[in-house]
């Protein structure tokens, strides 16, 4: 009776794992579900399309952001990202009305971003990539795992590590999701279909 007991308890852990992806871990998008899980900051046209969360127009920075806030943690994102798309995820934002690299850190998807060196799949201001890059996330599929614990905030764009650095500016806050502009124009369209957070 003891061994049924421990093997259903088993079967019961695995499904739950297959469902959730891993065990701890919340999800926030996935499949294109997820909206409702976000406050909308700008007025980019964020929306499901073809199994993802998706924005390719705005007239300003605009921001899905989380309404829960967090100090140690880890993200993984799913992300397509096209030629000029700017975009990126914002952790331990102080303030979800003015969120930018003055009030988070900014985990960067830019490949065409002027001054290079804070190109995709590096921190704002916080830590650079080499120049020139070999980061880039246009035309495909891509992942992030970000993780943030005390000081230490490292980032690994599609399993190769590129930033691991030690900053306190920002200890705690929410998560944000950006689509953002290309100079004065709207960058290109940026595709959500997985994001999770699993606190620490």
């Amino acid at each position: 009776m003891k061994r049924l007991i421990v093997i259903a308890a088993a079967v019961l852990v695995a499904g739950c794992a297959t469902v959730d992806g891993w065990m701890g871990w919340t999800t926030l998008i996935d499949g294109g579900k997820g909206l409702e899980n976000f406050d909308r900051l700008g007025d980019a046209n964020w929306r499901v399309e073809d199994g993802a969360i998706v924005a390719d127009k705005a007239t300003d920075n605009s921001y899905l952001v989380t309404r829960e806030s967090y100090r140690d943690f880890k993200i993984h994102a799913e992300f397509w990202a096209d030629t000029a798309t700017n975009s990126g995820v914002f952790i331990r934002v102080t303030d979800p009305k003015k969120v930018g690299s003055v009030s988070s850190y900014e985990v960067n998807i830019y490949d065409l971003r002027p001054g290079p060196e804070y190109g995709t799949g590096a921190i704002v201001g916080v830590a650079k990539v080499p120049v020139p890059t070999v980061y880039k996330a246009v035309g495909k599929w891509n992942t992030f795992d970000i993780t943030a614990k005390g000081d230490n905030l490292v980032v690994v764009l599609n399993g190769v590590k590129t930033v691991d650095v030690m900053d306190n500016k920002f200890p705690q806050g929410r998560i944000a999701l950006q689509y953002g502009m290309h100079g004065k124009v709207p960058g290109e369209i940026i595709k959500w279909r997985k994001v999770q957070v699993k606190p620490l």
